[in-house]
């Protein structure tokens, strides 16, 4: 007998994970299809990466049940320091003047995951794992869905999938959504520096002619590096030993922190700007990395891409509830309606940040340099700006709703 969901979310994730829990327990009946094994993703050196938190997420999380036995793994952010390189303005952005205890958190993904995991294993959502994606067939009423379940296969219908499976969303291209592309011929190294003087729960942002370098404060009073250079910069660092590039990250970061010691291998990956033309089509919907990828710089990917899930749970309880059809194509395009608002603002903040701090004419250098100036000292420029960094832009949606 084939088996009907309300909701199939493919893929596992965060974002996945974080959808399945805000629903679990609202009278749907939620399944996620994950191609990777809770072992293989223990193992997955991806999982080391550090998340730049935003203080909204966090609430977010908290709401899922989610947060509070990581919290300890965790560390706050008390502090941003945003400065631009060969030129005097900074502008420091601080959680006390914000009556939080932190504008954000560093954590590795890994930490995350299996906090939200551990969750969803406690619920009654369904878990088909390993699980690929293979088909879609839309119909009036309902999703046919076929997978590769281990070396089976597998049918199974829905009245909404919803695609939660990263850049490479397999989801997105069965649904034909097509994409946009900004390459940005940049690359972020990522590695971890342990400072001879403690980082003091300050992240760093510091501005460069070719891209940006972050320094996230982390456990053992470490920073996570993410460091944006040109393609060609890239290759070459990524070339040379652990010694000169150690040299060549003190000369740009300085020697505020004291001597800096690599406590991490390097990596690469290129960066642009990917948009989804649509979030919704048919009865499917894609959330995250699947329907937006962004420059590093800002760290907002994942603090958007959860945005998207929690509102998505918010609007699919009151249309289940009401008795509505959650794949209903309206209802399917007021939730793409509602969620522009937030996407538009935090592309173009982002994206708008590479482009003025990458741009080394005068005119640009002297506004921006002017620009930082004016949100250090004018308190409604650096309020704004702070609240974007906490990811307090938008209104964050509600978690939670119950029958």
């Amino acid at each position: 007998m084939q088996q009907e969901y309300d909701v199939l979310i493919v893929g596992g994730g965060l974002a996945g994970s974080c959808l399945a829990l805000a629903l679990h327990d609202s009278g749907m009946k939620v399944a996620i299809v994950e191609a990777t094994t809770e072992e293989q993703r223990s193992k997955a050196a991806i999982g080391n990466r550090a998340l730049a938190l935003a203080y909204g997420t966090t609430k977010m999380l908290e709401a899922l049940n989610s947060w509070q036995s990581v919290k300890h793994k965790a560390t706050p952010i008390k502090q941003i320091h945003i400065s631009d390189q060969g030129h005097f303005a900074k502008s420091r952005l601080s959680a006390d003047k914000e009556g939080v205890e932190a504008l954000g958190y560093v954590i590795t993904a890994r930490d995350i995951e299996q906090a939200v995991t551990e969750q969803v294993q406690k619920t009654d959502v369904s878990m088909i794992c390993p699980g690929r994606l293979i088909g879609l067939i839309a119909g009036d009423e309902q999703m046919l869905v076929s997978l590769k379940v281990g070396e089976e296969s597998v049918n199974v219908s829905a009245k909404l999938i919803v695609g939660a499976d990263g850049g490479d969303s397999s989801v997105r291209r069965l649904l034909g959504i097509q994409q946009t592309s900004r390459d940005y011929q940049q690359k972020a190294i990522v590695t971890t520096v342990k400072p001879s003087l403690g980082h003091g729960n300050i992240a760093f942002e510091r501005f460069t002619a070719t891209g940006p370098l972050a320094l996230l404060p982390t456990r053992n009073n470490c920073f996570s590096v993410i460091w944006t250079r040109s393609d060609e910069q890239t290759d070459q660092l990524m070339a040379g030993g652990d010694e000169s590039f150690i040299e060549a990250l003190q000369e740009c970061f300085g020697y505020r922190l004291g001597a800096l010691e690599m406590v991490a291998p390097r990596f690469a990956f290129p960066l642009s700007l990917i948009r989804a033309g649509t979030m919704v089509t048919g009865r499917g919907v894609i959330v995250g990395n699947a329907a937006h990828q962004l420059h590093p710089v800002a760290g907002q990917g994942f603090n958007l891409g959860l945005r998207d899930v929690v509102q998505l749970a918010e609007m699919l309880i009151q249309q289940f509830q009401s008795g509505g059809d959650i794949g209903n194509k309206e209802f399917l395009s007021c939730y793409a309606n509602a969620r522009a608002s937030d996407h538009d603002k935090t592309v173009n903040f982002t994206d708008g940040i590479v482009r003025i701090f990458s741009n080394e004419w005068l005119p640009v250098a002297a506004s921006r340099g002017l620009g930082l100036f004016m949100i250090d000292h004018i308190s409604v420029a650096k309020s704004y700006l702070t609240r974007q960094a906490m990811g307090m832009g938008e209104r964050l949606p509600r978690v939670g709703n119950r029958r």
